[in-house]
């Protein structure tokens, strides 16, 4: 995937006025997954943590053997 993924809406007040923010201009690569709300001018990063293992991606709870 070489898109950048965009969240849909900001997680503080809902809104979907999204913006990519720059934080330098001579580090662009610290602002990656950063994004600016334009209704309550909040910044907020989106990173990717790691993938769950399948015990504890169904539904919270482990799976039974």
């Amino acid at each position: 995937m070489s898109e950048r993924a965009a969240p849909q809406y900001c997680p503080y007040c809902g809104d979907e006025d999204l913006r990519p923010e720059v934080l330098s201009e001579d580090k662009p690569e610290a602002s990656h997954g950063v994004w600016l709300c334009r209704a309550c001018a909040r910044v907020f990063r989106l990173s990717f943590v790691g993938l769950s293992s399948l015990s504890t991606a169904v539904a919270g709870r482990a799976v039974s053997d």
